[in-house]
């Protein structure tokens, strides 16, 4: 038997009817946003830009290190052993080197060796061939497995080493450049963002003023805090996360502009770099920053103006 139809329906859940109310907000702030295609495409577009540009030098810096080949962290020391050293010694101290607990590697190029990769380097074969004899001496290549000053004493003590090549300095002063720009994205990243956060917030804030006699009416007739200020809180969040899906596009549309260019660029140097966009953590790192900072600048906004419009009781 079918119910009878004044059956009084069974009231909903407090959780029911906060996920209907959060729901609601949630799709009237999507609608306000695209009935307004032009207002939100310049915020979102202003937005975006201020997300792009340090995000941008971000991934600039940290294709430039893989570009580098890990220069920063290399310590390869090149010892030129002095003219007349025959093969047997040059061996015996490549050995004595492998054994240090403060060597990684110690590799040992003879002089015929190294006239071939530099015959084959600068392109002067013909010239090459009409010396009498090898010129070059026997090289060793020690890569440190620790600090270098150590090492570095011991390898200018050999009576056998004539010269050490070891850019310490160099490398220093680029692995300063580079720290020096990821420091220079963070900060640039803090600007924009706070730029980001008041462009959010001043939208919402004439939204707000749009709304204010109906957000006056809900005051008086008891309406919570909480309840007034949800919809633009999704508001700001749409905001937010429509920039940060922006700011990535346009991020996305620069690499493919460059990369062409750049792997020409390492071609002709011998390198197979190819540049790499932002990888799936930092894509979900950005859209949850863009969302946070459209969530922020919306509940700064709609908690200053509920403050100075709540009603006073007489």
């Amino acid at each position: 038997m079918s119910a009878p139809d004044n059956a009084i329906a069974r009231p909903r859940s407090g959780a029911g009817i906060w996920l209907d109310q959060h729901l609601f907000s949630f799709v009237s702030s999507l609608g306000r946003v695209l009935r307004r295609p032009w207002a939100t495409l310049l915020t979102v577009g202003v937005m975006a830009v201020s997300l792009a540009l340090p995000l941008g030098l971000w991934l600039a810096l940290g294709n430039l290190q893989q570009f580098a080949g890990g220069v920063a962290q290399s310590r390869q020391i090149d010892v030129f052993l002095k003219p007349g050293t025959d093969a047997v010694r040059a061996q015996a101290i490549a050995a004595q080197l492998r054994e240090r607990d403060d060597v990684d590697d110690a590799e040992l190029r003879t002089p015929a060796q190294g006239l071939a990769e530099f015959r084959e380097r600068s392109g002067l074969g013909e010239a090459l061939e009409a010396l009498d004899d090898n010129p070059l001496p026997y090289l060793l290549i020690v890569i440190p497995a620790q600090d270098e000053t150590r090492l570095l004493a011991a390898l200018q003590a050999l009576p056998e080493a004539d010269q050490l090549q070891h850019d310490a300095a160099w490398r220093q002063r680029l692995g300063a450049w580079l720290g020096f720009g990821q420091r220079l994205a963070w900060v640039l990243a803090v600007l924009f963002g706070l730029g980001a956060l008041l462009v959010v917030g001043n939208t919402v804030r004439l939204d707000i003023q749009s709304r204010r006699e109906e957000i006056g009416v809900l005051q008086l007739l008891g309406a919570s805090d909480g309840f007034i200020r949800r919809p633009f809180l999704y508001l700001g969040t749409w905001y937010g996360v429509a920039a940060g899906a922006l700011a990535l596009a346009l991020v996305a549309a620069a690499a493919a502009a460059l990369r062409e260019p750049l792997a020409a660029l390492s071609r002709s140097y011998g390198s197979a770099f190819a540049l790499a966009g932002p990888s799936p953590g930092v894509v979900g790192a950005v859209l949850a920053g863009a969302l946070l900072l459209g969530w922020i600048g919306a509940w700064l906004v709609t908690g200053h103006f509920l403050r100075q419009t709540r009603p006073t009781e007489v």
